[in-house]
């Protein structure tokens, strides 16, 4: 009997951590929401494809410069395999079971590849990190690890006249 009252209330521990955790995250997504606002939406026209499509994980979007603050509002904060085109006029990030990214080229104020991003750590220039300004005006940044990496150059290079490309850290 001791022992059956000992599982009952650890799973009853353990039931009331993820609710604690459940409800930390609402929480957080409710203090961001004035911060990060409407997502773009993806117009009809998008221009030439500049880069050819790349596939990969998400790995969610934080607000920059911290490369943890993990931006909890909506479904952007949740990994999915996603894959990603560069277009005249942005860039397209389509994921598994999420909603599309779409980020106007106006917009995107840096590409460059980090070590790690949103909790995730990789080799070193592992994780290429899109660093982009929202229309309410909050800078944020999404990586996206992608299964060829040999293609990073040519994102971190391949930006219009309006966007500064780094690679590395440029904090």
């Amino acid at each position: 009997m001791e022992r059956t009252l000992w599982v009952v209330g650890l799973l009853a521990f353990f039931v009331v951590c993820l609710w604690l955790m459940y409800r930390a995250w609402q929480k957080k997504a409710t203090r961001q929401q004035a911060r990060i606002g409407e997502l773009p939406t993806v117009p009809a026209e998008l221009g030439a494809q500049l880069l050819e499509p790349t596939t990969g994980m998400y790995l969610g979007s934080t607000i920059a410069p911290s490369w943890q603050d993990r931006i909890a509002v909506g479904d952007l904060g949740f990994r999915a395999t996603a894959e990603l085109t560069r277009f005249e006029r942005g860039i397209l990030l389509e994921r598994d079971g999420a909603t599309v990214i779409w980020i106007p080229q106006e917009s995107v104020t840096a590409v460059r590849t980090e070590r790690g991003h949103a909790g995730k750590v990789m080799t070193e220039n592992g994780v290429l990190v899109i660093r982009w300004t929202l229309p309410t005006g909050t800078e944020i940044d999404t990586g996206f690890r992608g299964d060829d990496k040999t293609v990073y150059p040519a994102w971190t290079a391949g930006a219009a006249d309006s966007t500064r490309v780094t690679t590395g850290d440029d904090e």
